[in-house]
């Protein structure tokens, strides 16, 4: 089994239930979580004229290869109601392979770790919570929370479970 993070999020509808709907769906496709994160609160990045995120991460594990994993999450969104209109926009759920243990990619359908995950606060610091200590790039994600909470708006909701 390796480990893997997801970052988990959304904006529209009935967003902690899709959430919870996620991790409850997770071993029925191959996929067990170990660890959650707490629940944050966040304004959105790139298009911000749309309601604020909730976000978390989980610590999963899986024999899932990282495309196979990749693939599922994105069948896991289709099935909540994800539709793709907008880069960055609204969305019922939002389901990123943040990293796969020992494994790197730059292809069109995954990069690993995820290119944009150092820079954003709702992806470090639900890592933080579970695994304080996890590098992202040359840094901790309790290093980078700390830096990205001055120039990134977020609220802890509260602790898993939520």
């Amino acid at each position: 089994m390796k480990k893997a993070i997801i970052a988990l999020g959304g904006n529209q509808g009935p967003v902690r239930e899709n959430l919870q709907r996620v991790l409850m769906a997770l071993p029925e496709l191959g996929i067990e979580p170990v660890v959650v994160g707490g629940l944050y609160l966040t304004e959105p990045v790139g298009y911000t004229e749309q309601d604020w995120f909730y976000n978390s991460a989980a610590l999963v594990q899986t024999e899932l290869s990282p495309e196979e994993l990749l693939a599922r999450l994105l069948q896991l969104e289709t099935e909540l109601g994800r539709v793709r209109q907008l880069r960055w926009g609204p969305r019922t759920i939002d389901l990123d392979l943040i990293w796969y243990e020992g494994e790197e990619r730059q292809t069109d359908f995954l990069q690993l770790p995820h290119p944009r995950a150092e820079g954003r606060a709702f992806v470090v610091l639900p890592i933080a919570d579970f695994w304080p200590d996890f590098r992202l790039g040359t840094c901790t994600v309790t290093e980078l929370g700390k830096a990205l909470v001055k120039s990134q708006k977020i609220k802890k909701i509260t602790n898993y479970p939520w």
